[in-house]
């Protein structure tokens, strides 16, 4: 007789009812609720990320949510580094997890493998970035296919960012960042976990972000926000770049008014919510489907 899965990974949009249907499932088997989403790390971002309540979480235990500080940059790596022991912990003890959230890269990471890259040493970095400037993207393009064609092909016109990143890598490493990433196994083995996508209607799920952010704004996102800045953090971590907190930030100095922001948030939650189910669907197509009501 197959024994089934104790791990359960359930992805999707944000507003998608995910995180309803986690606390469901944990009412009904005991399960460990623990986070995949690159926001809901971070303890300043109860209220934007959507964090699952104090109510919530004495209702299920949850795991990985609000452990850094909005100071701290968390890769895919460091995520991985730190669910991976959480999950043999687990796994020891025969205690069912629901692994929840909306950050596909983590999702790849446990089920298609992490590249074990090294670390690119800055002075590599600085004259590969310094090289692109005084090049231009035609000329840069060209010379990283002579070291990674497949990289050169693949990395969209105008993504400086990631044209940059292979070069960088191939020069300190010698080896081409596209075998880097092709050399991964996944941190997970086929058949250890059932894996499902929630999934409504998109209307749905586009009323549903609208509502959402009314929610935020009555529970305080001003005041959230308002504290980040105090701080004086670099505006690049991805605390500050997380949906709601520029765009307060613009209210906050006098740029916008607060029906403004609060607009301005409803889009980009609309549009990053429609970056993850396109993300889903391209990248999860063989993962179960559902469709709760939200």
């Amino acid at each position: 007789m197959t024994k089934t899965p104790r791990l359960t990974l359930i992805a999707g949009a944000t507003a998608s009812g995910k995180s309803r249907l986690a606390l469901d499932m944990a009412a009904k088997t005991g399960a460990v609720i623990i986070n995949a989403d690159s926001q809901q790390l971070y303890v300043d971002l109860r209220i934007l990320s959507a964090r699952p309540s104090l109510e919530d979480e004495a209702r299920a235990e949850h795991r990985l949510y609000g452990v850094a500080d909005a100071a701290e940059s968390w890769s895919v790596g460091r995520w991985t580094r730190a669910v991976m022991p959480l999950l043999e912990e687990l796994t020891a003890q025969d205690r069912p997890a629901l692994l929840v959230g909306g950050t596909g890269l983590y999702f790849n990471a446990l089920t298609r493998g992490l590249a074990d890259i090294p670390a690119v040493p800055d002075a590599v970095r600085d004259t590969v970035q310094a090289a692109y400037d005084l090049e231009g993207e035609a000329a840069f393009r060209r010379r990283l296919a002579e070291v990674d064609p497949t990289a050169a092909a693949a990395i969209t016109p105008g993504d400086r960012q990631r044209l940059i990143r292979a070069l960088a890598v191939a020069q300190a490493t010698g080896r081409a960042l596209s075998d880097w990433k092709a050399d991964t196994k996944p941190l997970l083995a086929p058949g250890s976990y059932e894996a499902l996508v929630v999934e409504p209607p998109r209307d749905r799920l586009y009323a549903a972000c609208d509502v959402r952010v009314s929610q935020m704004i009555q529970n305080g996102a001003l005041d959230e926000v308002r504290a980040l800045l105090a701080r004086n953090l670099y505006p690049t971590l991805p605390a500050m770049k997380a949906v709601g907190v520029p765009e307060l930030a613009a209210h906050l100095s006098g740029a916008t008014t607060l029906d403004q922001a609060v607009a301005a948030i409803r889009l980009s939650t609309r549009h990053y919510a429609k970056r993850q189910l396109t993300w889903f669907r391209n990248q999860t197509s063989d993962w179960a489907r559902v469709s709760p009501g939200i």
